[in-house]
């Protein structure tokens, strides 16, 4: 051996030298008595049962303690499967690819939150410009979430009066999110609605319902 690494050809290095160098290196560190080298082999095996311990704990407390994200990501994974498409209620509608049971996360309405009196202002500027249909959605007092410009196809969902979802508010991470659950079996390929609960109006501005139920109320509002 010349001892110039360009000279010599590549060797690869068996497990017993590189466990002798390794044993040689903590003989060095810990002086040549065999009671004072370390076993590498089970401190090993000790590190790793210490780190799945730690996961296990970790786990343990975020199942019992699991957070709303981690609750809505893993409501979100579930999502089901729709498409839209053209309704017979009114305009487009969204409509199940498979079978719903009860008590299932359809989708989530996704849009921008804004202020009420922002809302407003947007709604009067989508009047204007000959928008027939603002897909806004409060969620408390002070927020609407507007899907009319930056949404998911959840705003596609029409008002029925005997709709077979339900819209619950979520708190993750101190936000609210709006999700639609299924509240009775959806078949496939029907269309999924929520009752949309508008407030009262008087009767110059009621808006005719279209939804031909059994128990139509005849008006949303």
């Amino acid at each position: 051996e010349s001892g110039c690494s360009r000279t010599e050809p590549y060797r690869r290095i068996l497990p017993e030298e590189k466990w002798y160098t390794q044993r040689g290196l903590l003989r060095r560190m810990y002086g040549n008595a065999e009671t004072a080298v370390p076993d590498v082999p089970t401190q090993a095996a000790q590190s790793a049962r210490s780190a799945r311990s730690a996961l296990r704990r970790e786990a343990e407390v975020l199942e019992t303690f699991d957070s709303d994200l981690l609750k809505f990501n893993k409501l979100k994974a579930r999502g089901k499967r729709v498409m839209f498409g053209k309704s017979r209620i009114h305009d487009w509608g969204l409509f199940a690819l498979e079978r719903i049971e009860p008590n299932e996360m359809v989708i989530e309405y996704v849009g921008e939150i804004v202020r009420g009196s922002v809302a407003d202002i947007r709604e009067e500027g989508y009047i204007r410009r000959g928008i027939g249909s603002s897909y806004m959605f409060r969620v408390d007092n002070q927020s609407i979430i507007d899907a009319t410009k930056a949404g998911n196809i959840a705003r596609f969902l029409n008002h029925s009066c005997n709709a077979n979802c339900i819209a619950r508010i979520i708190l993750v991470e101190g936000q609210k999110k709006i999700a639609i659950y299924s509240n009775r079996v959806i078949r496939m390929y029907e269309e999924v609605t929520y009752d949309y609960k508008f407030a009262t109006e008087e009767e110059a501005q009621k808006i005719r319902c279209l939804c031909n139920e059994p128990n139509c109320r005849g008006t949303l509002n």
